[in-house]
């Protein structure tokens, strides 16, 4: 190995490591190890910026901006709602969610099909008993299949598309993944409906967790003329800085105090409402005149009002709240939202809310003003998966809704008959969108995840170091000669797993940028058509089922269907090892 070869493979390792650990955020984490490649003089200035004009790289701007129209206009929702309604059995259910939301997700990202059908879900089994974690797992797996069918179903695929024209090739068709898409979408949805179904554990969301034990999650005291404190700020009479609890609401007669601020003044006959570790109210209850309320005990629906509503959130990969404190992210008056619970993995996290370091995955309960849907719906520092209550303030255009399904239908043909590339109609289904205002330039700006496109950008100089350096010729000859003595099955089953492994890990996209070079110089050592091998690391980057944290859709639904680590590895595992058997197979006899 050269010196550049051994800078390269320690900065990798290092990145896939700090990734690993959840040691910053992914795209901190990436931009730091594309900045020592440049510093180095491994990478020109042009290198580091290759993936910035990438056009794959743009089309997935574009084609977040259509995603979000879509998912505002509601159409699609509603219409699946209805087709939901019909059904009562469970496996009847599955079904109806399983093959529309694959399909739906073959043309649009699968991100906000997620989030958006994830509350639907949820509502759903909530009246009906059955437990969230019954489908929502499913929904995710269901997504990542549908995506492998089409050349926008995911952004991996057009990333590798995007690679592939950077290398002089003609990139990917629109439907020419889904020789190997529908097979395996179709094997995915019979694992999932025959198999996985009853491996799917029956565990209880958050919200239905913190209903249930109201008692454990909120508590309130009743103000008395006697308290020191009334007529003084929440600071002066000591309520801001307690000890594992977080003042969260003052009811004062039929008046709501939300949010409950510093400089709030506290008056007798207050009820103040408290969350975060109800057995630290032993010592606040000592205290001269304030009382646990003996009444009926306050349940999450009484701290609904007219301007307020419960909401349940996701913490992103992305998110700016990452490893800082709630407290830190000044949470409640940056988001003007009291935090009722955290939960990770499926458990409370039994601290001072305030004190909370939060992680990816984190699920947020919280009490918010009424157009926190509308304002953060789209933002990228956490999923909103789940209003108790749509607030009716959420108006939707139905002309214009109906404007942007057949701007997306027309997209589709053009795209499909060869008349535009996909990044041309996508373009003007955007400014057309603009021009006609279904969507302002301000919503256009929330859709993209511009976080998502600069680790996607810079994971296109981290490709294009293990490319110049010469590892990924070096990595590719070691595999080769692991692999080519036995068969070309086999090489092709090492460069599967290898890039399955990097998705479980790390993120999709940046594990098919990783694997691409490599694979095509696998492909040039063995005088193969390099599209076999790009079809081979495009599925594997996107089918990742064993973990929670190698795909965001499945991130999405870990807190809300109250899942465990153990319970993707269990019912992800067949279904992973099913898609690889279908993948290596086909790409083996359809291209070699």
């Amino acid at each position: 190995m050269s010196n550049e070869m051994i800078v390269v493979s320690i900065v990798i390792c290092f990145m896939i490591g700090a990734l690993i650990m959840d040691i910053a955020r992914p795209v901190i984490i990436v931009f730091t190890a594309l900045t020592i490649f440049l510093i180095t003089g491994i990478l020109t200035p042009e290198d580091a910026l290759i993936g910035f004009s990438n056009e794959g790289m743009l089309t997935i701007a574009l084609l977040f901006v259509i995603a979000g129209a879509i998912q505002k206009s509601g159409i699609i929702e509603d219409i699946m709602k209805g087709w939901l309604n019909k059904s009562n059995s469970l496996i009847g259910s599955m079904i109806r969610v399983l093959i529309p939301t694959s399909v739906l997700s073959a043309f649009l990202n699968n991100t906000p099909i997620v989030v958006t059908f994830t509350p639907m879900i949820k509502s759903w089994c909530e009246e009906r008993q059955i437990a969230p974690s019954k489908f929502l797992i499913p929904l995710s797996y269901a997504t990542i299949l549908g995506g492998t069918i089409t050349l926008m179903g995911t952004s991996t695929n057009l990333v590798v598309h995007g690679m592939l024209m950077d290398y002089g090739y003609d990139g990917f068709s629109i439907f020419q993944l889904a020789v190997v898409g529908i097979p395996i979408t179709v094997a995915g949805l019979i694992y999932l409906l025959v198999i996985g179904r009853h491996l799917l554990p029956n565990q209880k969301g958050l919200q239905q967790q913190v209903r249930e034990s109201s008692k454990e999650y909120i508590a309130e005291l009743m103000v008395e003329d006697s308290f020191s404190g009334v007529n003084r700020t929440v600071k002066e009479a000591g309520l801001r800085e307690l000890k594992g609890l977080y003042l969260l609401e003052i009811i004062r007669d039929k008046e709501r105090v939300f949010p409950v601020r510093s400089t709030t003044r506290i008056q007798a006959g207050d009820r103040l409402i408290f969350t975060g570790l109800i057995t630290a109210l032993a010592g606040l209850q000592a205290t001269k005149g304030l009382t646990v309320s003996m009444g009926k005990s306050v349940d999450v629906d009484d701290l609904q009002k007219a301007n307020s509503t419960i909401v349940e959130a996701v913490v992103s990969h992305q998110s700016s709240l990452l490893y800082k404190s709630i407290k830190q992210a000044k949470f409640r008056s940056l988001y003007d939202a009291g935090v009722i619970a955290v939960h990770r993995n499926n458990e409370r996290l039994k601290s001072k809310i305030g004190d909370i370091l939060l992680k990816p995955g984190d699920s947020l309960l919280l009490l918010a003003g009424a157009d926190f849907i509308e304002k953060y719906q789209q933002s990228e520092d956490f999923y909103v998966v789940m209003p108790f209550h749509r607030p009716h303030t959420f108006h939707r255009n139905a002309f214009k809704g109906w404007i942007t399904i057949i701007l997306f239908l027309t997209m589709i043909l053009l795209i499909t008959i060869g008349i535009l590339s996909m990044f041309k109609a996508m373009s003007i289904v955007v400014v057309v969108m603009l021009a006609m205002k279904v969507i302002t330039i301000e919503e256009a700006k929330k859709y993209i995840h511009f976080d998502v496109l600069l680790l996607i950008a810079c994971s296109f100089g981290i490709g294009m170091a293990t490319m110049k350096s010469g590892l990924a010729s070096w990595i590719a000859d070691g595999i080769l000669a692991v692999g080519e003595p036995l068969d070309l099955f086999i090489v092709l089953f090492l460069i599967y797993i290898v890039t399955n492994i990097f998705t479980e890990i790390i993120t999709n996209s940046a594990a098919a940028i990783l694997m691409v070079p490599i694979a095509f110089e696998m492909a040039a050592t063995l005088d193969l058509d390099p599209m076999g091998f790009a079809v081979t690391t495009t599925i594997a980057a996107s089918a990742s089922f064993i973990t929670p944290i190698g795909y965001q859709t499945n991130l999405i639904v870990y807190g809300p269907g109250g899942y465990t680590f153990k319970d993707y590895v269990k019912i992800g595992t067949p279904l992973s090892i099913l898609v690889m058997l279908i993948t290596v197979i086909i790409v083996y006899f359809w291209w070699f």
